[in-house]
């Protein structure tokens, strides 16, 4: 057995060993960021990892955005085994009690951006979400108003994503005096 073969092997033992090793927070691995507690769902799992969360008193939906990673050139490694997606939503969650804040970031596939809608949760998600629909295009499953909410409804494409091509909309400028 060559040296390369040994450590492609010991390699593949450590990933499993730590994918074995992993936390679990509500179904979800959990991983930290920054000093928060950050959990990873899966598109199948979000809806049950959020509805947990809520039912163990995360009562306030705080933020959910989106981010492309289609031009990211950085190394994204992520726990449980999960594949890096070139969407992202991340949801924020705050519980008053504890005084304590989740952050669930789930991956999105490009081939179908579409994952289950918080709006039976969190009713205040309804705005956050068309608006993650409106500049990425994922599309949020089951939601009440699945219409653009920042941009007209006739336009064409999602302005926040990496491959969105940028306009050249001439700007007319009032010719501006030096005098006072």
């Amino acid at each position: 057995m060559s040296d390369e073969t040994a450590a492609a092997e010991e390699a593949e033992a450590e990933a499993v060993a730590e994918e074995a090793t992993v936390a679990l927070r509500y179904g979800a691995a959990v991983s930290e960021s920054h000093g928060d507690v950050v959990l990873h769902a899966t598109v199948e799992t979000y809806l049950d990892v959020c509805g947990e969360a809520h039912a163990d008193g995360f009562d306030q939906l705080i933020d959910l955005t989106a981010v492309d990673y289609l031009t990211y050139a950085g190394e994204r490694t992520l726990p449980g085994g999960l594949t890096p997606e070139r969407f992202e939503v991340v949801t924020s969650l705050i519980n008053h009690v504890r005084r304590e804040r989740i952050r669930i970031r789930t991956q999105v596939s490009a081939d179908e951006p579409t994952i289950p809608s918080l709006f039976d949760l969190w009713p205040g998600s309804e705005y956050l979400e068309r608006e993650a629909f409106d500049m990425f295009g994922i599309t949020f499953a089951d939601h009440p108003d699945m219409s653009r909410v920042l941009m007209p409804e006739d336009w064409v494409g999602h302005p926040l994503r990496k491959d969105y091509a940028v306009g050249a909309i001439p700007v007319q400028f009032k010719a501006a005096s030096n005098e006072r």
